[in-house]
Order: C-alpha cells, then structure tokens, then sequence
C-alpha cells in the first residue's frame, strides 16, 4: 500500500461505526441523528449538536475511489448524507446554534464543526435544498456575531473557514466584515514562537487542526500575513513529529494526541518541507502507533481529515530531511525538546516536568509526574504533578531542573442530583447565560490549579550520553497518602480529545506505594533512575 492510502485506509476503516451512530430509518423521528445515544438508547434528553459532523466523513468515503471501498458511488449515501444535514438543522435551535452537553448550551466548537462539515457535504453531493441553506445562513450569523468563552483557535479557525466558504456557495459577502474580524482574532492569538493558544498554553495536536483551517483558508483567499503565519505554525509543528512517527500526548496544554494531516498536504504545494511532516507521521501509521478516536463523540474529526489528507495527497515530495539536533524552546509556551546522541527528549517545564524520551527512535519513557491517592477525611483525592502552573525552572546545558507543588486532581463527576440541577438552570434562566455557565464549568473542569501540600523537585541531569532523573517529593504528612506512583498516561483535566488509548500508553506504572511505610514527616520520597 502506497503511503497516500494509509490516511484512506485508516479513514474508511471507522465509516462502519459512523454508519452504526446513525439512525438510517427514514420513518423514524430521529432520522438523520448521529447521537445513537439519543436515538436508540434514549438515555439522555438532546442530541450532541457535534455529532451531525459525521456527514462529512459519509460524503468523503462517497467520493473515494479505491479498491475494496464499499461505500463508493452507494446511493443510499447520498440520501443519508442529506438526511444527516436536516437532522442538524431541525434539532438546532431557532437562530441556528446547537448544544453539544448540556440544554440551551449553545456550543460554537459543535456548531462550527457541524457547519463546516454540512457546507462541505452538501456542495460535494451535489445537494439543492433550500431549506438547508436558510439553515447555514442562521448558523453562520449566530457564529458570526458569538464569541465563546476561553480562548480556542481551533474553534475561531473553523468560524472563519466556515463563514468563507457559505460566502462562497451563497455568493455573498454578507459575513465578509465578521470574517476579517474573526481572522484578524485567530492571528493575533498566534504567539511570536509560532503555537496558537488553546486554554491555558501550547497543545501541538490542536494547532494542527488550526493549520488546517487556515491552509484552506488561504487556498480560497491568498493572503501574504495568512502565509507568513502558516509557514510559522508548519515550522513549529515539524518539532513535534516524535522520531518513531507518533506526535502529541501528555505534555502538551491540552493532553491530546491530535494530528490532522490535511493542512500540511495544501501547504506543501508551496513549502514543500510541510510534506516531511505528514511523510513521518505516516511512518507511525505503519507501525500501529496512531492514536484511537473511535469514539461516539470524537471519531468523525480524524476521519474527514484524513480523507481530505488522501484526496489532496501531494504525489511529488521531497527526501526527508535530517532531525535536527540541539535544544529547541519555547519558553513562552512551557515546552522543551533536547535532541543528542541518538535521544530526543520532550518536556513540559509548564506542567512540572512531565516528558517523553525517545532513544534511538524508539519510545524509552512516557512520564506524567507523581500521582498520589490522598485520604481527606471521608474523601479520596488525587495530588498530582501534572497541571498547568508557572513552576521555577533551571536550565544548563546538561541539566534541567523543575520545583513547584503538586495540585489536585480536577476528578469532578455528574451524579444525579447535579444533573437535575443543570437542567433546572439551562431550563430557566440559564439559557439565556449560556457563556457563563460555560465558563463556570471551564474554571471547574479544565482551567486553573489548587496546590496540595506536596513539594516536588524533579532534576534531569545528562552524563554519560544519558539522562539520570532524579525526584524528591516533600510532603508535610504522609500518614493519610494510601499510595503512590508515576504513570506513563496521567491526566486529569477534562478534554473532550484526551484520554484517548496510543499504544506507548502500554508502559508499566512505576508504583511507588511500599516506600511511604519507612517515611516519616520529614522525609522526603526519592526516585532515581537511569534511563
């Protein structure tokens, strides 16, 4: 199989599930919904407006010409494709938005993904339904004239390609001024060393999505600062291409290991080094090491992607170049990676020193921090070393130092009565504050970090052509620590696109619990290791 077709491959491979979220029954109510959790297992009140996005990888496998592809040129695709875009604009509310987790939520990441994947899919089949394109034109200006809260340039990207394209396919410039606007937002969130931010900082997997957005972007409407901005974003993106092929994890803002391919086929029409990016990360398909998504809620954005990836493959690419050796920081964004002597080591300064080390291209360690279970009075809590905070750091040539505290663990959970109450509050005047009880649940499920009372100094130290790590943890008691340990996949704030299984997560826990016994108050737990 030649390397375009590994994206196909993997790509056609999740159309089954896709098909199986779908209520194909043209006599039923819910035809069209992709949320089977709504539709067959009836255990919750509202579709996820996000699900509708699933058209778009059914209208991309319609087109895809390769052998052994059943859903080629099928009929029925076509009708389901048109089903599944009806289904999104009648369970929309009336000025065109949607709700993705909770009633009158009104979600700009479901809607603009949705969007963008209906005007795809109905300019691809081919579709004529005026319904449908009042439908986009609510949307868009819902989209056009809401901001949501945190800052998400993935999300503002998707906005401004959407708003671009329904231009298009309407030939308007209705939303010409909120587009400039919007594009004007996305590049000034890019930081002067070339990441864009999502939350709290840096996650190298969603801003190759970001890319995405902005390669087609820039393909309908050539742009010189778009350009210098993209080939910025690409420069930065090639670090982050682990030497076995994988890319992202735990190290980065948002714990994902997100890689979307297309952008960096449209960019490689004119800077061709774009194209080495996607060469090494299809190296890692081959080897079994991408990231799952196949997932009911997050499996339709890889899988578009990468069709596109396959459609717009670049046929003439150039040799792979060189990895390049040395120390690459970003010091703004809170990532450090050392490449010498056959090791690459990657680590978040900003999430105390969590990394991954590569030796001789294979993965050696993935290292999420202590994690300890915690006894507070009848509750069990989670200390963890892995948040977002600005720890001191110490960098020399051959040693890179980490001190700060460990935080608790964001481990909220619904349960019955809060999801009542939600209801209550989304059913009456939350609905018409939806952006604040958005930020509400942000501050409590994802941003910010409260300290324990465990002090860690964590020490990499390179000799002998290999890095020694050395950990100290202090604690003021450890009489109510039940267990400790360092874990390879440790994460604990809520992203929808963490948490999802690669195969490096695999690595045994190193369990650290029989050595809280022997320690009294003023001892500290020391790990060393050589790796």
């Amino acid at each position: 199989m030649n390397d375009q077709n590994i994206f196909a491959r993997e790509a056609l491979a999740q159309i089954p599930k896709i098909l199986t979220l779908l209520d194909r029954n043209p006599h039923s109510p819910t035809y069209g919904c992709f949320d089977r959790t709504f539709w067959q297992y009836k255990v919750i009140d509202f579709p996820a407006g996000m699900s509708q996005e699933f058209v778009y990888p059914l209208a991309l496998a319609y087109h895809c010409n390769l052998p052994n592809n059943i859903f080629y040129q099928q009929s029925i695709i076509k009708e389901w494709v048109e089903a599944g875009i009806l289904y999104a604009a009648a369970s929309s509310h009336a000025n065109g938005s949607c709700d993705d987790y909770f009633p009158y939520e009104r979600a700009a990441g479901a809607a603009a993904f949705s969007l963008l994947a209906c005007i795809e899919s109905y300019t691809l089949m081919g579709l004529d339904n005026p319904l449908i394109l009042d439908f986009f034109a609510r949307r868009a200006d819902w989209l056009a004239g809401h901001q949501e809260s945190g800052r998400l340039t993935n999300h503002q990207a998707l906005i401004v390609l959407c708003l671009e394209l329904l231009g298009n396919l309407l030939s308007t410039k209705r939303w010409h001024e909120s587009k400039q606007e919007r594009l004007e937002q996305v590049l000034s969130w890019q930081n002067t060393e070339g990441w864009f931010i999502e939350y709290e900082g840096c996650d190298p997997g969603y801003h190759t999505l970001t890319i995405s957005c902005l390669a087609q972007i820039y393909e309908l409407n050539p742009d010189a600062r778009l350009k210098k901005a993209i080939a910025l974003a690409v420069e930065l993106a090639a670090q982050f291409v682990h030497p076995d092929g994988s890319y992202g994890g735990e190290y980065t803002s948002r714990n994902t290991y997100n890689f979307f391919p297309h952008g960096f086929e449209l960019v490689g029409k004119w800077l061709p080094a774009a194209l080495n990016i996607n060469d090494r990360f299809l190296q890692g398909l081959k080897n079994g090491l991408g990231s799952c998504y196949a997932d009911d809620r997050i499996i339709g954005h890889h899988t578009w992607n990468y069709l596109l990836a396959w459609r717009d493959f670049v046929t003439i690419r150039p040799p792979l170049q060189p990895r390049p050796q040395g120390r690459f920081y970003l010091k703004e964004g809170g990532i450090l990676i050392d490449r010498r002597d056959n090791t690459e080591l990657y680590i978040a300064l900003n999430k105390g020193g969590v990394f991954k080390l590569f030796r001789d291209n294979k993965l050696v360690v993935s290292d999420t921090q202590f994690s300890l279970l915690v006894q507070q009075g009848k509750q069990l809590s989670n200390a963890v070393g892995h948040l977002v905070d600005n720890y001191q750091v110490e960098l020399q040539e051959d040693r890179i130092s980490v001190l700060g505290s460990l935080g608790w663990a964001k481990q909220k959970q619904m349960n019955s009565f809060n999801l009542i109450v939600l209801r209550v509050v989304m059913l009456s005047f939350g609905r018409f504050f939806p952006n604040l009880i958005r930020s509400l649940l942000q501050k409590m499920l994802i941003t910010g970090k409260e300290n324990a009372p465990f002090q860690f100094f964590r020490d990499l130290h390179w000799q002998g052509k290999h890095w020694q790590i050395s950990d100290r943890l202090m604690a003021q008691s450890w009489d109510n620590v039940l267990s400790a340990d360092i874990g390879c996949d440790r994460t604990s704030i809520y992203v929808v696109m963490s948490r999802t299984f690669q195969p490096g997560q695999l690595q045994p826990t190193l369990d650290l619990s029989d050595r809280l016994k022997n320690l009294n108050s003023a001892d500290p737990l020391v790990v060393n290791r050589e790796l």
